[in-house]
């Protein structure tokens, strides 16, 4: 095992994944020399040259159409988006195109491309800079969507989503990039599909993902001093979703929040609390609360930032009054 940030960590499952198969390569703008905006690239190009680490133009619908087609000739792309936001510009060859080519060929042509994008915010890069928009691609059949929250899920999930055969959006959290952790030497993948349980608790399911888990996991920590165990259940991969995992600990607490810092309407939350409510209705002592980011653009201040995302405060208030009163004021 060896500690690594989650920056660290998907650079070497990268690596890893273009020793084991020349068919993988990186492209994107500012991936080569320059480095990546955050760094991540600038040693993978240094290692595999200008022909594995591909300088793009600034077009990100040329980036990723390009992709398309390569995956389709039979390479494993992995294509880089700088920012999150920046995707709109990219969204046909994604959905009207990667998502759809194996279903409509009957399986002849896969896309297994990865679409690595920068999400979230927290580091006042103001509104066009810090969307949380995996909704959009969650909703979309024929993708995949994984957001790890952890060094260990960003390299394992990294190499999942590379060899797969289907087209996965891959989402990393602007902050998460220096949280570190254990990462084993050894070779090893996480599946996709597959939740995760980060902490066990015996009375409230927290559901949540990405740039939250820490912000999840420090609040069960202060609620465990006073007599309240959260059950701390990250969720990974948000296409497909790991339904199974969700229920089994609602089932077992009969209390849940689901938390995201992505607005509130149309979110992941509301699908996740819709499957709670038609999977274990029978289970819940009290309705599922969504806690989530608020109805606004991203403010460039940090101050009004900070009152956009979700605080360990509010996760802590709100589970306060779902143990002990089950209402969601």
């Amino acid at each position: 095992m060896t500690m690594m940030t989650q920056l660290e960590a998907i650079r070497c499952g990268l690596s890893e994944e273009m020793k084991r198969d020349s068919s993988v390569f990186i492209m994107g703008e500012d991936v080569g020399l320059y480095g990546g905006v955050f760094g991540l690239t600038g040693p993978l190009w240094k290692e595999f040259g200008d022909d594995r680490v591909i300088d793009t133009p600034i077009s990100e619908l040329a980036i990723v159409g390009t992709g398309v087609g390569a995956a389709m000739l039979g390479l494993r792309p992995v294509v880089e988006i700088m920012f999150m936001d920046f995707i709109t510009l990219a969204m046909d060859p994604i959905v009207n195109q990667a998502a759809k080519l194996r279903y409509m060929t009957g399986g002849k042509i896969k896309v297994p491309m990865v679409v690595r994008m920068l999400g979230g915010g927290g580091l006042s890069v103001s509104a066009q800079h810090s969307q949380s928009l995996e909704a959009w691609f969650a909703h979309i059949p024929g993708l995949k969507v994984v957001a790890p929250a952890t060094a260990y899920d960003g390299k394992g999930l990294m190499k999942s989503a590379i060899r797969d055969d289907n087209t996965v959006i891959f989402i990393e959290h602007k902050l998460l990039y220096k949280s570190s952790d254990e990462v084993p030497d050894d070779d090893y993948t996480v599946p996709i599909g597959k939740a995760d349980i980060k902490r066990v608790g015996k009375d409230i399911s927290l559901i949540t993902y990405s740039g939250m888990l820490p912000k999840a996991l420090a609040a069960a920590a202060e609620l465990s001093s006073e007599g309240i165990e959260l059950e701390v259940v990250d969720l990974r991969t948000l296409r497909p979703l790991d339904s199974a995992t969700i229920l089994e600990s609602v089932c077992r607490t009969g209390k849940a929040i689901v938390l995201h810092e992505a607005p509130l309407s149309l979110g992941i939350g509301a699908e996740v609390s819709a499957l709670i409510m038609e999977g274990a209705f029978d289970y819940l002592d009290a309705p599922v609360v969504r806690i989530a980011g608020k109805e606004v653009p991203s403010p460039y201040n940090d101050t009004l930032e900070a009152q956009v995302i979700p605080t360990v405060g509010q996760i802590v208030t709100v589970a306060r009054k779902l143990r002990h009163g089950g209402c969601n004021d």
